[in-house]
């Protein structure tokens, strides 16, 4: 049989090859016929985006270890490209791999807004309790394509027209753009915003996070967010055992001298085809310490890639884990962060339809 071709990573992209999903009858590999494929270099990967024609915008869960039971993702697929992303065995629902194809097809759901004006309209919907939407929980709600689509700005428009509680979750500076809203809303007590910080290591970012924000444009955003007057805390995730996670204090005190507040972390988790994605990527860009990683990894889930249980997904267990947290929250004591919750409590209570909203519907 002839030798199968080992993937080569490509610039500016996370995943470093593209297997097919797990409800794939086939599996599909390169191989060297003799004619010299594998000496010529692999040609720019473009990103291509489809029009996603979901009939709902509003996802629920649940999960009772994440403190939202609803959001918002107006793109499915990220062409930030984290090679950790937990969402990327989502494409396979898709058809599609969650490898390279999770960050160059993207699903766009052009309609979003009007289809969420529609669902906030429906008496069904004010029948139930009214919680805060998180925008760009699966999928990042900033990525590249938004400043075309400015989807997210017409989302947060929506909001802010029925007074409805949003929290933000982005690496991305475009956030910046839509100060103005959030500002409005968190004046009101219906915004706040979070920025995800991995590492403060440039190189390490490239590599881990190809097409996000540089970590010095995600400090600038949270200064510029908090400066406005929006709760803006710093999510310190992924921390991923021997390759980032000596950075957390790090993390921790330069979102917090740039105005943070509050802060958050989780463990890596590796669910699906993720886990031999991120073993591929490690051996392709670290492979003195892929080993070692994915032991530290596996120590803390059990001997596994990732367990799933709600309560420990989020962070692990054993020594390692334990070790994380306990410096986690010794940072957060000396820096002060997450002292002030009532800053993050939303008012749910003005919630509304809008009148030209309600009027429309009862057209039909």
């Amino acid at each position: 049989m002839d030798d199968v071709l080992h993937a080569l990573p490509l610039k500016g992209r996370g995943a470093v090859s593209n297997a097919v999903g797990r409800f794939e009858p086939e599996t599909r590999f390169a191989t060297d016929d003799g004619w010299s494929i594998g000496d010529e270099e692999a040609p720019p990967l473009d990103t291509r985006y489809q029009r996603d024609t979901a009939k709902t915008v509003i996802a629920r869960n649940d999960s009772p270890d994440i403190p939202f039971d609803r959001s918002i993702n107006p793109y499915r697929g990220c062409e930030h490209g984290c090679i950790y992303c937990f969402a990327r065995p989502t494409h396979a629902y898709l058809g599609l791999s969650a490898g390279l194809d999770f960050e160059s097809r993207i699903f766009v759901k052009e309609d979003a807004p009007e289809v969420l004006r529609a669902e906030l309209s429906k008496p069904t919907y004010r029948a139930k309790p009214i919680k805060p939407i998180a925008l760009g929980v699966n999928t990042d709600a900033y990525q590249p394509i938004d400043r075309k689509t400015e989807l997210t700005r017409r989302i947060l428009l929506v909001l802010q027209e029925f007074r409805h509680p949003v929290t933000v979750i982005t690496k991305s500076a475009l956030v910046q753009r839509d100060i103005d809203i959030l500002a409005a809303m968190a004046r009101d007590h219906l915004a706040s915003a979070a920025v995800s910080i991995t590492t403060l290591d440039r190189s390490l970012a490239r590599t881990m996070e190809p097409r996000a924000a540089t970590p010095e444009r995600r400090l600038e955003t949270i200064g510029a967010l908090a400066a406005a007057g929006i709760p803006t805390s710093v999510m310190a995730a992924p921390m991923i055992p021997a390759l980032n996670d000596p950075e957390l204090d790090h993390i921790l005190e330069a979102a917090h001298a740039r105005g943070a507040d509050a802060a958050g972390y989780t463990m890596i988790r590796l669910p699906l085809e993720l886990a031999s994605l991120f073993e591929e990527w490690l051996q392709n860009h670290f492979p003195d310490r892929a080993r070692h990683v994915m032991s530290l990894i596996h120590q803390s889930r059990g001997g596994k890639a990732y367990q799933s249980e709600f309560g420990t997904r989020m962070h692990g267990t054993g020594p390692y884990a334990e070790i994380l947290r306990v410096r986690f929250e010794a940072a957060c004591h000396r820096l002060g962060l997450n002292r002030r919750r009532e800053h993050y409590r939303m008012d749910c209570s003005q919630f509304r339809v809008p009148a030209k909203a309600s009027a429309q519907l009862s057209l039909f």
